[in-house]
């Protein structure tokens, strides 16, 4: 958990699937699509508010929580992510 500050992301490969995880400043981690539906941007590297991410590129919004689109773009896929008792991260990916 020491690899992502909180109240920012970090993006990984987790069994193919390139995910953003998120540090939420409650403490809490959310898992999403890595990669903007809309032009390809860097999700892990955008603003995060509360339980939404805001895509560097172009401004678009995604709820951190359900992966739908705030601003009329294709929702992300959402991930289970939890901390392990030794503070490894561990994202579930079907």
């Amino acid at each position: 958990m020491a690899d992502i500050p909180v109240g920012e992301g970090r993006a990984y490969t987790v069994a193919g699937e390139p995910v953003a995880v998120f540090h939420l400043r409650g403490g809490d981690l959310r898992a999403v699509s890595a990669v903007c539906p809309h032009a390809g941007g860097p999700l892990a590297d955008g603003q995060i508010d509360g339980q939404v991410v805001i895509c560097p590129l172009h401004q678009h919004t995604y709820d951190l929580t359900t992966g739908c689109s705030l601003s009329g773009q294709k929702d992300l896929r959402v991930y289970a992510a939890e901390v392990t008792a030794d503070g490894e991260v561990v994202v579930s990916v079907p």
